[in-house]
């Protein structure tokens, strides 16, 4: 897809559609009640564009698609290397290496499981396979939008594997202090902070749960899983070279494609790691950042329609169950004997 969208009022119209529902949705996200439950912008927006696509959709020209399919594409990609200005590589060496290493093999050890149950046992496509285990394995929602564009997922797909991690993070971030208070997990703060990190789904549900709990362990708890965020790229780059590896076709085999927009996630992180901008200017790109990606979750939403989430199932969500208490029991264990 070309990088300049084409000049056609109708690609313009429909992008712009795009624009005012994720306007909407940020508006919303901003309400007291929403904020409290660490619903974030992006998943209103998800939201209001599946309302909005099995809705009013269909009064509206079927020409404007190219302009809304392009923020699930272009937009979505930008988004992705401008998440970098969220992290520094200062972020990643304050964990240490015990909270690196809890990261490395819950995400290794989530990924792996919730690919094998998804295609082995569960008989699921590989594209729903992939984006709701990373999304439970990483970072939930923008890890799923990041790993979309690897392997070639219909935008149904994605609000659906999208839903699961919200679903299951939701619960995990009341779970989590409610449990803790009732000292079934025997975690000091610290301890707390790096179980959150490397096993609750969002960004946004790492902050909830951990400051239910106390202001270090949400201080770390956040650490914790911005590191688990970087640990994004490579997975993603493992995974384009598995996935060209098992395509059959010779042209295929020989191509192995990798994500750039992983790779400028990363450069975009380092060069944020040298503070040459001011915290202020950060701040805003990253307010920004979160307006792109509420438009790339939006327009997935609006291309996403009853008949085609049907036609999933419910076996993702049995898969994110599954991998939900995965990361319970294999993330306490891994604290337990690491932290």
């Amino acid at each position: 897809m070309n990088i300049l969208p084409p000049k056609s009022a109708s690609f313009y119209k429909g992008f712009f559609l795009v624009i005012a529902l994720a306007a909407i949705a940020t508006w919303l996200a901003s309400f007291d009640f929403l904020k409290s439950l660490a619903i974030s912008p992006l998943i209103v927006g998800i939201v209001l564009g599946i309302f909005f696509g099995n809705t009013l959709r269909a009064k509206f020209p079927q020409d404007w698609s190219p302009g809304i399919i392009y923020n699930t594409k272009i937009i979505l990609r930008a988004a992705i290397i401008f998440y970098g200005f969220r992290i520094t590589f200062q972020q990643i060496a304050a964990v240490g290496v015990d909270g690196l290493l809890a990261d490395f093999i819950m995400l290794g050890t989530t990924f792996i499981l919730g690919s094998y149950l998804g295609i082995k046992w569960l008989k699921m496509d590989k594209e729903t396979t992939y984006m709701c285990s990373a999304g439970a394995a990483v970072c939930g929602a923008a890890a799923v939008l990041a790993t979309e564009p690897v392997v070639k997922a219909e935008s149904h797909k994605t609000s659906v594997s999208v839903a699961t991690v919200v679903v299951f993070g939701t619960i995990a971030m009341f779970l989590y202090p409610i449990l803790y208070k009732a000292g079934l997990f025997g975690f000091d703060a610290k301890q707390m902070g790096i179980y959150i990190g490397a096993s609750v789904h969002e960004v946004a549900h790492v902050v909830g749960a951990g400051n239910a709990i106390s202001t270090e362990t949400a201080d770390i708890g956040i650490i914790v899983k911005m590191a688990r965020v970087m640990l994004l790229v490579p997975l993603l780059i493992v995974l384009s070279y598995f996935i060209a590896k098992k395509d059959t076709s010779a042209a295929q085999k020989s191509a192995i494609k990798i994500p750039w927009f992983a790779v400028g996630f990363i450069l975009v992180a380092g060069f944020n790691s040298f503070n040459l901008l001011p915290q202020n200017v950060v701040h805003t790109i990253n307010v920004a950042d979160t307006f792109l990606l509420t438009m790339a979750m939006t327009a997935l939403g609006v291309e996403t329609t009853v008949v085609k989430f049907k036609t999933v199932g419910g076996k993702p969500f049995l898969l994110a169950f599954l991998m939900f208490l995965w990361l319970i029991g294999a993330g306490w264990l891994t604290t337990y004997f690491i932290g």
